[in-house]
């Protein structure tokens, strides 16, 4: 055997095999689904803000627009005594304001003397008694909104604000309107006001987003928001859990390892306790196989040896020249053969059954692995003639089974050893391949038929011919390459075969690699 770890090997099939497709991770789709129910909770609120403020503002229009009617109502009945040469007549002023007097309005006067200079107003009247603190706090609003102050410099023109502002005993009052009376003595200004609280449920002077109806419902729409994706993050935190515990418990990573006694979620107790059930089914089941197996072929090869006893003195006693006895002797003993290379397959195959569902695991380096069934096998290569041509990077980690990785490489190397003729290279290459070990077997034999490559990993099928050659006598049933593939997909690899050019076939297998070992 020739150590060819630092050489290139060559290769004569061109390219890297396509990683094996996988679906789509569930919890792929279930971050699309929260992306999805996220973009809901954004589109939904904003499509409600827009409609909910559009009727707020037109009821809001409709408020103010009759609160600044009312207030020209006032306005033109009061101009005659306001516009009276002389003093005005402040007694006569109160009655008609007090006249126009309603629960949801109030109407107070102000006057600014020609004489006075510019902000110069003060009240004079109102439609309800207030408190002068309460007048003071509204002028100063309204000065600082520059109202008073275009009032200073025309006094004309029609006002319309939406001013609000917190009385000194704490409610809320909007002005809505400020109506100018240009008179010989000075400008006198009609102030239409509202209580905020007299229509409830209607912003006024204030943003509709600092409502107290809207902070409200946000607040309660952001605690649902956060309730959904709380209990979703938890339900796929626990889903999580789920699959880790379920693949730690397939893969064999712990031994006794329990679903339930590790679960976190109560919801999925239930579950949890099913799937420990069918765990211990699983690996009784395979006990049974294993035992059933190792008793089976120990019973159909009793009677077997038997009947191979019992023709040697039966093909003694013949004569020979008696043709045709020996031909049905020899008849019987090819069937015996047959028939124990059947019974061989078949505890092959409860074997590899009963390894795929109760199959411990350790992580191994799959370098040293291949070096020791390649030096197992030096022997065969050097009575064959054939030179081994190997070049296998060092360090390849995997999380595996021994004796199921060491069935697989003693079946590929044996097969391409039987196709092999002296003189002959058998290549074999082992490396990483981003998060893959990539080992590749090639031989120089005749290859594969076209139409038979796909059916080559078949449980049952054969491409040898009925006749052993190249000193090969063992009989094939179709059994090996099958267990290969169960065996390495079982392991989350995958094993595929492909014709070289010009002779030759090559096998690769791809096994996931275990990043934990390789950092040590």
């Amino acid at each position: 055997m020739t150590d060819a770890k630092h050489e290139t090997t060559m290769w004569s099939s061109a390219g890297q095999p396509e990683l094996p497709v996988r679906p789509m991770r569930p919890h792929l789709r279930v971050v699309t689904k929260a992306a999805l129910l996220g973009a809901i909770f954004l589109i939904v609120p904003v499509l409600l803000y827009a409609q909910f403020l559009s009727a707020d503002r037109e009821k809001r229009a409709l408020v103010t627009a009759s609160v600044r009617e009312q207030g020209h109502t006032v306005a033109a009945a009061l101009t005659p005594i306001l516009t009276q040469p002389g003093p005005a007549n402040l007694p006569a002023i109160g009655r008609e304001l007090t006249r126009f007097a309603n629960p949801l309005t109030t109407i107070k006067l102000m006057f600014r003397p020609i004489a006075s200079g510019a902000g110069g107003f003060y009240y004079v009247a109102t439609s309800a008694p207030e408190p002068s603190d309460e007048l003071d706090a509204e002028r100063a609003s309204l000065a600082q909104q520059g109202v008073l102050g275009r009032l200073d410099e025309s006094c004309t023109g029609d006002v319309p604000i939406e001013q609000r502002y917190t009385a000194p005993d704490g409610h809320d009052e909007v002005v809505t309107s400020v109506v100018p009376i240009q008179s010989p003595a000075g400008c006198w200004a009609m102030v239409t006001s509202l209580s905020a609280s007299s229509v409830p449920g209607l912003s006024l002077g204030r943003p509709y987003y600092d409502s107290p109806e809207i902070r409200f419902a946000g607040a309660i729409y952001l605690l649902m928001a956060l309730l959904t994706f709380t209990t979703f993050w938890s339900i796929w935190r626990g889903l999580g859990r789920f699959a880790e515990r379920a693949r730690q418990i397939r893969a064999r990573e712990a031994q006794g390892a329990s679903f339930l006694v590790r679960n976190t979620v109560p919801e999925l107790a239930a579950v949890a306790e099913e799937f420990d059930r069918m765990v211990d089914m699983l690996q009784d089941s395979a006990r049974d196989i294993r035992r059933a197996a190792e008793d089976n072929a120990h019973a159909f090869k009793t009677p077997i040896a038997i009947i191979r006893q019992s023709l040697e003195p039966v093909a003694r006693s013949l004569p020979e020249d008696h043709a045709r006895g020996h031909r049905a002797i020899g008849l019987i003993e090819r069937s015996l053969d047959k028939l124990d290379g059947l019974v061989a397959s078949s505890r092959r195959l409860d074997e590899a059954t009963a390894d795929l569902l109760d199959m411990p695991r350790i992580e191994l380096d799959l370098a040293r692995l291949l070096e020791r069934v390649l030096g197992a096998h030096g022997d065969l290569f050097h009575e064959r003639g054939l030179i081994l041509e190997a070049s296998l990077d060092a360090q390849v980690p995997v999380r595996a089974n021994i004796e199921m990785l060491e069935t697989v490489f003693e079946n590929i190397i044996e097969n391409a050893i039987s196709f092999s003729k002296a003189g002959d290279r058998i290549e074999v290459r082992l490396a990483i391949v981003g998060d893959w070990a990539d080992l590749s077997i090639a031989d120089c034999g005749p290859g594969v038929s076209p139409t038979d490559l796909p059916r080559i990993f078949d449980r049952y099928f054969s491409s040898r011919p009925d006749r052993p050659e190249n000193g090969d006598q063992s009989l094939h049933f179709g059994v090996g390459l099958w267990i290969v593939r169960r065996n390495v997909e079982a392991l989350g690899g995958r094993v595929t075969a492909e014709n070289r050019v010009p002779v030759g076939l090559l096998m690769r297998i791809r096994l996931p690699i275990r990043r934990s070992l390789a950092q040590k």
